[in-house]
């Protein structure tokens, strides 16, 4: 599941609306709707963003949220490392090689520990 999947399928919870229903309303398939929501399908397109914001009727930072969790949603990445230093290319391998290892603890403390380190340099 992509972090965008995650929180379409709890604003879904939230508020009682099956795949099937939303699907019909915001002009998807269920089965596409599924496959985003379990990260079979790639990131959103911005026009879907967008009707998923209307549909939910998502306000200013909550729809910001949404899109920014829809860019962090593609489930298959593909890093290119030439030209950059050895450093940056063993990292993406080593991560590529080993992120199914790690728990979602470990994840959300790798993750905050590269935000911190962009946050010092912005």
């Amino acid at each position: 599941m992509t972090p965008f999947g995650e929180k379409l399928r709890a604003l879904r919870g939230e508020r009682g609306v099956s795949q099937k229903d939303m699907a019909a309303a915001i002009g998807v398939s269920a089965a596409y709707l599924s496959a985003l929501e379990h990260g079979r399908r790639g990131a959103p397109t911005w026009t879907l963003i967008q009707k998923i914001i209307g549909y939910f009727n998502i306000i200013w930072d909550d729809a910001e949220e949404l899109a920014r969790l829809a860019e962090a949603s593609h489930p298959r990445v593909k890093l290119d490392t030439s030209g950059l230093s050895p450093a940056a290319t063993e990292l993406a391998n080593l991560l590529a090689e080993n992120i199914e290892k790690l728990d979602e603890a470990e994840l959300r403390r790798i993750t905050a520990s590269i935000r911190a380190a962009l946050g010092r340099r912005g």
